[in-house]
C-alpha cells in the first residue's frame, strides 16, 4: 500500500507537531482511494483531548488495560505520550470531508522525542484496514523522521510508501 501526498501536506503535519511540542499533535488525513493507494487531499488538524480521566477508563499503556496495570508496569501517561480524538471531533471531520467529497483516509500524530514508529498503544488505538497512519518524530522541538504505516489485516503494522507528488 502507499499514500500519495504533496510536500505541503507533510509540511503542515511537521509544523503542527513542532507547534504542539512537547505534547503529541494529532489529526485526520482526508482524501480518496485511487488505484490501490490513499491520495491525501487535505490535512485536518484535531485537538489532543487526552486527559487523566481517560487513563482510568480506557485501554492504555502498551496493550495493558489501565485497571489491570500494577504500579510496576504503569507508565506516566500524558499529552506528551498520548493523544485522544473524541467522537465529536471525528464526526466534525467526517462531515467536513463529506462536504468536500472526500473521506477520512487515515490519521496522523507526533511522537515527541521518540521515533516515528508505532507503539503498542498506537496499534491498539489505530486506524482501520486500508487507512494510513502517519507518525512524525519531533526531536527537541524540531520535526525529524515522518513515516506512514498501514494495518491491512489488523494483525500488524506494515510500512507504507509515501509518494510525494507535487505536479
Amino acid at each position: 500500500m502507499a499514500i500519495k501526498v504533496k510536500s505541503e501536506h507533510l509540511d503542515k503535519i511537521r509544523k503542527h507537531g513542532e507547534k504542539i511540542y512537547p505534547y503529541e499533535c494529532c489529526g485526520f488525513l482526508l482524501g480518496t482511494f485511487e488505484n490501490g493507494a490513499n491520495v491525501l487531499r487535505e490535512v485536518y488538524p484535531a485537538d489532543n483531548e487526552w486527559n487523566v480521566s481517560i487513563n482510568e477508563v480506557q485501554t492504555l499503556g502498551e496493550s495493558v488495560p489501565a485497571a489491570s496495570r500494577s504500579s510496576a508496569t504503569a507508565r506516566s501517561e500524558s499529552h506528551a505520550n498520548r493523544y485522544w480524538i473524541t467522537a465529536e471531533q471525528y464526526q466534525e471531520a467526517d462531515r467536513y470531508a463529506d462536504s468536500k467529497k472526500l473521506r477520512i483516509i487515515g490519521y496522523y500524530h507526533s511522537h515527541p522525542d521518540h521515533p516515528a514508529q508505532p507503539s503498542g498503544y498506537d496499534f491498539d488505538h489505530s486506524c482501520f484496514a486500508n487507512q494510513s497512519y502517519l507518525i512524525v518524530a519531533i526531536e527537541k522541538g524540531r520535526a525529524a523522521d515522518l513515516n506512514s504505516f498501514a494495518k491491512p489485516d489488523y494483525t500488524q503494522f506494515l510500512p507504507e510508501e509515501i509518494l510525494v507528488e507535487d505536479c
